[in-house]
């Protein structure tokens, strides 16, 4: 049986809170942690097992995205600086509805993954069309994925109703699911855009199937009226009528929310994912963060698509999400670094019912890791190798990526993908789109 020893100056592991591990070693086989050792001890036990030396370098769980529309990397810029409404009818959908494919799906997917496996993220949670598409291209890329079985009540080139959603997306996790890198969620677009019937058939199933619910929830204020008039209830209220209410439920955004919302968010267990980028380039509002965090409610971080953020970078979502929480709060102690990076680890990790799995280094979990260069001069001194993580790393800082013990990313050179043939079909798709 061979083990790869990976020898860094510092491990996070993330569990327990506030660890960190110095000249420690993680021990990998058959793409699990075998072990955490300190390095001198596993080079006395192990001395002939294929030795990666990183001795500059911070190794950390892998991070996970807990929100994203990975295939609208193919919408980048398309349609800036709008109100959420009109990007959406006027340019996104419009859009979608001319070049929305099998292939736009696939091609755009792995332009995602090639730039979130560069900035060590090792998981994503997808929504989006012709999920089977997004699934190929994850599994080609080496890299983990929740597909969202999509449900949205108009139709588009992928289905005609919601039935024919709910049979397709079904028909994927059906042959799909004995994948190991894959895992699948119900994803209702949004209460404004599902009905109660269309509502109640995904929680039917999801508890049938004990998968997550994801959806957008409270991202503008527009979004709550349009609920307020049409049934009476603002969008949260209604989940709890279908009784929808539940730690299956991922919220996306949670942003326009009063006490008792939070109150009742944290008494069902539901999980948020905070998209602060996205929220801020679509001034859609700053989410309540420190509230949800003294209420005990699970937040994990996720990028929404390069359509609205414009990058898939968790780096910056971490940084973002430490400071907004303390502006917002008016408490600097709010969201420390060590919160920012669990957040965006086991916290996504927890909300995906993945935690057993993935999320921390422990023995016995899939080993997803990520190599963060700390030497640089921009992060020099180094006081707090985590507070580095959270306040002065970037994504360009990462060198190494190990996805279910495979290396993905080698020295800052992709090992599943080929980067030149992704660039010339984003350029193909460019000139589709212009067209």
């Amino acid at each position: 049986m061979s083990v790869t020893a990976i020898a860094a100056r510092w491990v996070l592991p993330v569990e327990p809170d506030l660890a960190l591990l110095a000249e420690h070693t993680v021990l990998v086989s058959e793409g699990r942690i075998g072990a955490i050792l300190p390095t001198r001890e596993a080079r006395a036990r192990l001395p002939d097992a294929e030795w990666v030396q990183l001795p500059d370098h911070l190794v950390m769980p892998g991070l996970i995205n807990l929100h994203t529309h990975a295939a609208m990397t193919l919408l980048r810029g398309l349609a800036d600086d709008l109100p959420l409404m009109d990007w959406l009818k006027s340019h996104i959908w419009p859009a979608e509805i001319a070049h929305a494919s099998d292939q736009f799906v696939e091609d755009g997917t792995l332009i995602a993954c090639a730039e979130m496996i560069r900035g060590g993220i090792t998981c994503f949670n997808d929504m989006y069309y012709f999920p089977e598409a997004a699934a190929r291209a994850a599994l080609e890329a080496g890299m983990r994925a929740a597909v969202g079985i999509i449900v949205i009540d108009f139709p588009t080139a992928y289905a005609s109703d919601p039935h024919d959603y709910l049979a397709r997306g079904l028909a994927v996790r059906d042959t799909l699911k004995e994948e190991h890198l894959l895992a699948f969620c119900m994803a209702p677009h949004a209460p404004y855009t599902v009905s109660d019937r269309s509502l109640a058939q995904v929680l039917t199933l999801a508890e049938q199937l004990d998968v997550p619910i994801h959806l957008h929830l409270h991202e503008t204020d527009d979004e709550i009226a349009q609920d307020r008039s049409r049934h009476g209830l603002r969008p949260l209220r209604r989940l709890q009528a279908l009784g929808m209410l539940s730690p299956n439920l991922i919220a996306v955004h949670a942003i326009h929310v009063d006490d008792t919302e939070i109150e009742l968010l944290a008494a069902h267990g539901c999980q948020v994912a905070h998209c602060p980028s996205s929220n801020l380039k679509l001034a859609s509002g700053f989410a309540p963060v420190a509230r949800y965090l003294d209420a005990g409610v699970n937040v994990g971080l996720g990028t929404d698509g390069a359509a609205s953020n414009n990058r898939l970078d968790l780096f910056e979502e971490m940084r973002l999400a430490a400071l907004l929480a303390k502006a917002v709060s008016n408490r600097p102690e709010v969201l420390p670094a060590h919160t920012a990076v669990r957040m965006a680890t086991l916290n996504g990790a927890a909300a995906l019912g993945l935690e057993r799995r993935i999320g921390s280094l422990l023995p016995g979990k899939e080993a997803d890791l990520v190599a963060v260069n700390l030497s640089t001069l921009s992060m020099s001194p180094c006081f707090d190798p985590v507070s580095h993580l959270v306040y002065c790393a970037s994504r360009q800082d990462v060198t190494d990526v190990w996805i279910s013990g495979r290396r993905v990313l080698e020295s800052g050179r992709l090992t599943t993908l080929n980067e030149p043939e992704l660039l010339a079909r984003a350029l193909r798709w460019q000139k589709r789109l212009k067209e």
